[in-house]
């Protein structure tokens, strides 16, 4: 199909309600696509043509976005008819009994799921680059470099064209890492705001949640108006909406109080290329008329909540390693499980119950401080990372210190100190593309609001994107030749 990537999701989902193109003709521009750049990107596994052209010659379900093709997270989203690796060799070709909530959501509104895509051992960390898959997951911006973690095959494919949106989740980071490093627009709604079920009651102390990497609002919206509220039995439920997301993005929001953070959460400095974006981003915002006021949470024990967020992470770690050793009845091998994996076991068996429950109380003592800090604020704009997009294996899961590779001086949460705050105090939280590094390499700034303000979110980021569009930001030499956007991506010959 000529033309496949200049739509968003919903652009073909028109196309397609018109009789212009058939679902069969966009899944074979999204396999093509696949073709041509996944050998260097490594983003797209476990891909099931069969499955997808079964379900459309079966019949679509009349949603919102019939026939356009989408991915799923090799992590979470579990499906009958798509086993995952779950980023690991351990949990290789997982299969599954029933379908999750999330994806049945996602079905129904007539997406045409055809493969997963890459994902960190057990979505731990800023970088995709699992030994199932054979290698790393590089950026279509600059192959030396990783599009993100730990849906990071999720923004590459997105990136690179591949489908106009993917599923992905976020814990710590997890979409909004990607797509800042990839040049796309994620959102980590309100905690509660999406189902978890029927496999799990909560993620990580409730700071996980499923989320979706596009490259337009709208497109976000939509998908979220498909998916969001609690599934059957949720022991959360996020504030009600007053109206879907699809009207909040049609109207720009009232004069908000936006506090400016030039830093990271505790005061330390930036990457010159980040502080840019996020005062570019301030005087883009003052111009639409909202108030600006330097501000930093510092009622708020960022640190204190990041070290109970990695011992929280460790024990999830650890749970969801020994529930598969005993269901198969036989020790765990050698090779089975990465470096950080097997750390982060050594480490979760050092944390007490008590312990745990004392980062429980953290996590939940966080976002209370937060919740104060927001009281006099609508939202706090920061960068989305203290640095521009890592280069590959920086964050390889080799080592199995898992406390250098999170906290440590060149660690996780020195490179992404902003996105794990919001999923501990559960507030919804942005990643908006509007800045570039000289060297053309994408840098997002972040967006949070007050907790069940996710409309109010998503309309600043609307008006974000009317006033400055990203759209026709690609990178070169991966099926976009010819696009504003440059960078060092051309793939190898």
């Amino acid at each position: 199909m000529t033309g496949y990537d200049d739509h968003d999701a919903t652009a073909l989902a028109a196309l397609v309600a018109r009789g212009e193109v058939s679902a069969d003709e966009l899944l074979d521009a999204a396999l093509a696509q696949v073709g041509e750049v996944n050998a260097d990107l490594n983003a797209v596994v476990m891909l099931a043509e069969g499955v997808a052209r079964r379900k459309i010659a079966q019949g679509l379900p009349e949603g919102p976005l019939r026939g356009v093709p989408f991915l799923l997270k090799d992590l979470g989203a579990e499906a009958v008819d798509f086993p995952s690796n779950n980023g690991s060799r351990l949990f290789a070709n997982t299969r599954y009994a029933r379908d999750s909530a999330i994806y049945a959501r996602l079905a129904a509104m007539g997406l045409v799921v055809f493969g997963r895509t890459t994902a960190p051992e057990g979505g731990i960390g800023p970088a995709t680059e699992a030994a199932v898959y054979g290698g790393p997951t590089r950026n279509p911006w600059d192959l030396g470099r990783t599009p993100g973690g730990s849906s990071g095959g999720a923004g590459a494919a997105v990136a690179a064209g591949i489908v106009p949106a993917a599923h992905g989740s976020d814990g710590g980071g997890s979409v909004r890492i990607p797509a800042s490093n990839c040049g796309l627009f994620g959102v980590k709604p309100t905690r509660a705001r999406l189902p978890d079920g029927p496999y799990y009651g909560e993620g990580w102390a409730g700071m996980a949640i499923d989320g979706f990497l596009t490259r337009s609002v709208r497109d976000t919206a939509i998908l979220l108006d498909g998916t969001q509220g609690a599934d059957l039995g949720a022991p959360y439920w996020a504030p009600p909406l007053r109206r879907t997301f699809r009207q909040a993005i049609d109207r720009a929001p009232r004069r908000l109080r936006v506090a400016l953070c030039e830093t990271t959460l505790t005061g330390d400095p930036v990457h010159p290329d980040c502080r840019r974006a996020v005062f570019d981003a301030a005087a883009l915002l003052e111009d639409l008329g909202h108030e600006i006021e330097p501000a930093v949470p510092r009622q708020a024990d960022t640190a204190g909540m990041m070290r109970a967020w990695t011992d929280i992470v460790a024990c999830g770690a650890a749970l969801s390693v020994r529930r598969a050793v005993t269901a198969r009845g036989r020790p765990l091998e050698a090779g089975e499980v990465e470096g950080v994996t097997r750390g982060a076991m050594a480490h979760a068996a050092t944390v007490s119950g008590d312990r745990y429950l004392e980062c429980v109380n953290a996590v939940h003592a966080y976002g209370r401080a937060m919740a104060e800090f927001m009281a006099d604020h609508d939202i706090l704009l920061t960068p989305t990372l203290a640095e521009p997009p890592a280069r590959i294996g920086r964050f390889d899961h080799a080592t199995d210190d898992y406390l250098a590779f999170r906290t440590g001086p060149d660690g996780v949460f020195a490179y992404s100190p902003f996105t794990a705050a919001f999923n501990a105090s559960g507030q919804p939280a942005a990643s908006v593309p509007l800045h570039w590094s000289p060297e053309g390499l994408p840098v997002g700034i972040h967006l949070a609001a007050r907790f069940g303000e996710d409309e109010l979110l998503l309309s600043l980021c609307a008006e974000l994107e009317r006033a400055r569009p990203w759209f026709h930001r690609r990178p070169n030499g991966v099926g976009h030749q010819g696009r504003s956007g440059g960078g060092s991506g051309a793939l190898r010959p």
